[in-house]
């Protein structure tokens, strides 16, 4: 079974830059398993039974990266409850050479890793995002300015090495994500089509 899991995207960006718009309209077009590592890790954290709720919930309020096996444990556990669809659209991971080293040697030898799709969005205007979806209530608990900045930071200090590494290596497209939705999303269909082979029907 493990030979038939595929991670064909990872994506990789800092909060704000309209992943998880684009995430969706991936999904509904081409039929990606989406797994978002953050979604992975609150609903680990709200599981009170989980011995590493408390760990994970120290990590979300700080804006820290949580443990590498931690995600990479429910990542790798997510892709193998799909019974059908063998490619996966993974977001927000990985986000610092933990995260890569882990992903290499508990998960890499049975995915077929295509490259990282990332999302280019100036600082201010990923910020005035999250802001934005915290005033109007449709926001997390964290889309505050404070917490925002601590992400930057890490995001900076951790994420752009691993995003700079991999494209040293061929295995980065980038999608400015400053724009409206749909003009990046024809920019995101594009990549896709080039890449993979879809059913006409």
């Amino acid at each position: 079974m493990f030979s038939f899991v595929l991670r064909d995207i990872g994506k990789v960006l800092h909060r704000g830059a309209g992943k998880g718009t684009q995430s969706q309209k991936i999904v509904e077009k081409y039929g990606f398993v989406h797994l978002s590592a953050g979604e992975l890790l609150r609903e680990e954290e709200n599981n009170e039974g989980s011995e590493h709720c408390a760990l994970i919930k120290h990590h979300m309020v700080s804006g820290t990266i949580v443990p590498a096996m931690i995600t990479c444990a429910l990542l790798k556990k997510a892709m193998l409850a799909s019974k059908t669809i063998k490619r996966f659209l993974i977001d927000g991971f990985p986000r610092n050479q933990d995260n890569v080293d882990a992903w290499e040697s508990s998960v890499a030898p049975l995915v077929n890793f295509k490259y990282v799709l990332f999302f280019e969005c100036e600082k201010e205007t990923s910020i005035q995002r999250c802001l934005s979806r915290g005033a109007s209530g449709s926001g997390r608990s964290d889309d505050n300015a404070e917490t925002l900045e601590r992400r930057y930071v890490t995001y900076i200090n951790s994420t752009k090495p691993i995003i700079d590494a991999y494209s040293s290596m061929g295995k980065v497209r980038r999608v400015d994500a400053s724009r409206d939705v749909d003009s990046v999303f024809s920019d995101v269909q594009k990549l896709m089509e080039s890449t993979f082979e879809f059913s006409k029907s």
